[in-house]
């Protein structure tokens, strides 16, 4: 993680202010429409290709901007400021690279960082199942091994970008030895053509949502498809990755939970734009609402309860630059950032009155995208777990 290059603040604020203007000229107006139809938003995703954020957090000789995680989370608000969908359609894509960077072999990092880097190889995380969410490792999916490859069979739930993806960090157990003790399972890399069928895949349904729409959370089922045993995350040998996929996959989903916390404070910050914006220029009994006590001080609670995500979500994020451990600062930073994006949205909606429950307005939009953020990357309740861990270890 140190490896990280230490954007200086000029070229870390001049990456974000280059994203600000595009999101402000190109993604609000746009956004509803494309949202609302639930359709996915080929031209902006293009234009995240042309900014280099499918490489955000790749290496440098990959290809990637091999950016700090302060400057990844500062570029993953910006984007949900104005859509959240969009930073979900670079997040799944950069775990799966994460994990090949982390614990992949050499011929495995050289094969296929250089392409995810550009995002013309795009990348999802596949690790739910039905009856496997929370308890990871339950999962049922399984690999069993028939000489030089892995015949899978299973079926996966929530996979974003799962259609899309050329590339699928895929969770399964493998049912032979297993030193590790977390019932050999284990990450594939599994390759595939974008699309509904590959091989022995197919993408079984698009999982129809009530927000974090316009891109595609899909079910993906696995009948006999077979995997050659170096696609393996670490190599199959001895000291390989058999077993170890369950550890690998939450150390990276500890990133991710700073990607989500970044999130919560880009919808945040959306809604209290928009609630400060309505205020002042909406009317009642002859002043702005925004001079009525009763609005003024919500707003400051906004303000306030925004600020201290903002701060926790970076300071996790400075954590993971120094090289500490992540998993208290990010765990509450992702449970702070996520509940405060669920609240602030419900206040930006009741300070629009009857126009907050209208489509005319995006504010509606953050209220049904914020509960994702309490549910993905781990509950709320899995964050406490995690904290409460951390903070109990010596108890």
């Amino acid at each position: 993680m140190h490896r990280h290059n230490e954007a200086t603040d000029e070229a870390a604020d001049e990456i974000i202010d280059t994203l600000r203007r595009w999101v402000d000229d190109v993604v609000v107006p746009g956004s509803s429409a494309l949202e609302l139809a639930d359709e996915y938003p080929t031209e902006m995703a293009e234009q995240m290709e042309d900014f280099g954020l499918f490489g955000a957090t790749i290496p440098e000789p990959h290809g990637g901007l091999d950016l700090d995680h302060v400057t990844y989370a500062r570029v993953i608000e910006e984007l949900s400021r104005g859509w959240m969908s969009l930073a979900g359609i670079v997040n799944s894509h950069l775990i799966c690279a994460k994990l090949i960077d982390r614990f992949g072999t050499d011929a495995q990092r050289d094969r296929s960082l250089p392409q995810m880097a550009t995002g013309k190889l795009r990348g999802c995380f596949s690790l739910s199942e039905h009856d496997s969410g929370s308890d990871a490792g339950a999962l049922r999916c399984r690999a069993v091994r028939d000489g030089d490859e892995f015949v899978i069979n299973g079926t996966k739930m929530w996979v974003t970008n799962g259609e899309r993806a050329g590339i699928v960090a895929l969770l399964a157990r493998v049912p032979e030895g297993d030193a590790s003790g977390s019932s050999g399972i284990t990450c594939f890399l599994v390759d595939k053509t974008p699309g509904k069928h590959s091989g022995g895949i197919t993408v079984s349904r698009k999982i129809d949502k009530i927000g974090y729409r316009g891109l595609e959370t899909v079910e993906m089922s696995y009948v006999d498809h077979r995997v050659p045993a170096d696609r393996v995350l670490g190599g199959d040998g001895h000291d390989g990755g058999i077993g170890n996929g369950l550890r690998w996959a939450l150390a990276a989903l500890e990133l991710g939970r700073i990607n989500v916390a970044a999130r919560g404070v880009g919808v945040a910050q959306a809604a209290y734009d928009a609630a400060v914006a309505y205020a002042k220029q909406r009317a009642a009994f002859g002043k702005p609402i925004a001079k009525h006590q009763a609005i003024a001080f919500k707003i400051a609670e906004m303000a306030t309860k925004l600020h201290a995500a903002r701060l926790m979500t970076y300071d996790a994020a400075r954590k993971a630059d120094a090289g500490e451990r992540v998993d208290l600062a990010a765990g509450m930073a992702k449970l702070f950032a996520s509940e405060t994006a669920a609240e602030l949205s419900l206040d930006a909606m009741r300070i629009h009155g009857g126009n907050g429950f209208s489509t005319e307005y995006p504010v509606e939009r953050y209220y049904r995208d914020a509960p994702l953020m309490i549910i993905g990357e781990g509950t709320s309740e899995i964050q406490k777990l995690v904290i409460s861990r951390a903070l109990l270890a010596d108890a």
